[in-house]
């Protein structure tokens, strides 16, 4: 569990290093998610922290229930219903909501350094081992630094804490599928270069059906709608290669 916890901690601190500082027309500035500001996605951010901590608890209702008091129940649709949690939390000043989220934080990394990473906690998914749920974290988090860092006109260098994030977009492969109602692929491997230079595989024993190569940023970029396959590097072959492509993901 240590590894991706120090990943998430200097994730989440990349994000507050952009923060500090700024000023009220910087936090209200169009970020690169649509439609949000840099404040509603560090509020968003702030929220769905605090439902992981109440995850890792054991009590996601309780948390999942403070933040949603007053909010009209979007059955099936999870983008939504974050978007109503931005709306019904939004107005917040600059002070306070960065110490939301800087709180928000070390509440998480708290509550899941007490679990075991095969624990099993609830997310919106369903069930889930603790440490995926860590890296969910990880994986929402980076991805929405990105969005913060393009709407501050910042330019990011990726680092080799992406290893967590293309892990979790294997692995979550089956699930990809199934969610599309699509059949389960045949076994997939990413053979990945990381930011260092250096060499990743993600693969199950035996040879893989399909296969994807390429920079692990873009696999990640692409697994967190924020790329299209066609604008990156990655090349797959093989007979599910175009559906893997479409479907990895690294969201609920």
């Amino acid at each position: 569990m240590e590894p991706v916890l120090a990943a998430l901690a200097a994730q989440q601190e990349e994000l507050t290093d952009l923060l500090a500082g700024i000023d009220a027309a910087l936090w209200a500035r169009a970020s690169a998610c649509e439609g949000w500001t840099v404040a509603d996605v560090v509020l968003h951010l702030a929220q769905t922290n605090e439902m992981a901590t109440g995850s890792a608890r054991g009590d996601f209702e309780g948390a999942l229930a403070s933040l949603t008091g007053g909010v009209a129940p979007i059955a099936g649709n999870v983008d939504e219903g974050a978007g109503l949690m931005v709306e019904h939390q939004r107005g917040a000043g600059a002070d306070e909501l960065l110490e939301r989220w800087t709180r928000s934080c070390v509440d998480l990394r708290e509550a899941l350094r007490s679990r075991s990473p095969a624990d099993r906690v609830t997310w919106v998914a369903g069930e889930m081992a603790a440490r995926t749920l860590a890296s969910t974290r990880l994986a929402e988090t980076w991805i929405h630094t990105g969005d913060v860092a393009d709407g501050l006109g910042v330019a990011l260098e990726p680092d080799d804490r992406l290893w967590h994030i293309a892990r979790l977009a294997w692995r979550t492969i089956p699930y990809a599928f199934a969610r599309a109602g699509r059949p389960p692929p045949g076994p997939v491997a990413f053979e990945l270069i990381a930011p260092s230079g250096a060499s990743w595989s993600f693969a199950e024993d035996g040879t893989p059906d399909t296969i994807v190569r390429g920079p692990a940023h873009d696999l990640c970029r692409l697994a967190g709608q924020r790329a299209d396959a066609a604008h990156t590097s990655l090349v797959a072959e093989g007979p599910d290669a175009a559906a893997v492509l479409d479907l990895v993901r690294t969201y609920a």
